[in-house]
Parts: C-alpha cells; sequence; structure tokens
C-alpha cells in the first residue's frame, strides 16, 4: 500500500483528506511545517500532500527542505492550497512543489493526481 503524508493545519480538510483516503492508502499526517520535514524523514512516504499556510513553517519552506535532502528530493509533492491567486502556483512550483491543487478540493482532480503520480 503506497504511503501518503498529508501536512495540514486545519482539522476540518485533515478530517476530509483522511476520510477520502484512508480506504487506498497508507496516511501519516502532519500539523505543521517543521512537523512535515520530520515525518517526511521519518516515514518517508510515496507522496506528500503540502497545505502551504502553516504554522512554524510554511509549505514553501518545508517543501524546499524536502527537495533539498538527497533522500527525499525524489518524492512527489502536490500543493493543496486557499492560495489561488495570479501567481500562486507558480510559486509554488518554484519552492519545489511537483503539482497544484486549490482549495476548496475538486476529488476527481485528486485522485486523477494520485493515479499519475503513484
Amino acid at each position: 500500500m503506497k504511503k501518503i503524508l498529508i501536512v495540514e493545519d486545519v482539522a476540518f480538510n485533515m478530517d476530509l483528506l483522511v476520510q477520502l483516503l484512508e480506504d487506498e492508502y497508507e496516511l501519516v499526517t502532519a500539523v505543521d511545517g517543521a512537523q512535515g520535514v520530520q515525518m517526511a524523514q521519518q516515514e518517508k512516504p510515496d507522496l506528500i500532500l503540502m497545505d502551504i499556510s502553516l504554522p512554524i513553517m510554511d509549505g514553501y519552506e518545508a517543501t524546499r527542505r524536502i527537495k533539498g535532502s538527497d533522500d527525499l528530493r525524489h518524492i512527489p509533492i502536490v500543493a493543496l492550497t486557499a492560495h489561488a491567486m495570479s501567481g500562486d502556483m507558480e510559486k509554488t512550483l518554484e519552492a519545489g512543489c511537483d503539482r497544484y491543487l486549490s482549495k476548496p478540493l475538486d476529488e476527481d482532480l485528486l485522485f486523477a493526481l494520485l493515479a499519475e503520480l503513484l
């Protein structure tokens, strides 16, 4: 079973993602960017769903740190964010995210993206 790390600080969003994915994937979670980096190092997930607006360390910096690690840089990171203004997608890609999905989440797009990346 493929392992997904979900980095999300809003309980409602975390619960939604867990309910959507728990039957098909092994899930590990983190509630801030620093914990996300730590969990990526410990768990070596197959994919990371990264919120951008996070406490302690934002998703941009967490992504840069993960992608800066030789052991972790191969892990696809999907930005899941409410930042949907012009330039926001480019900013996530520049930080190292492989893909970008805006909130509110389109479940069909999420599952298509997971099928492609995993």
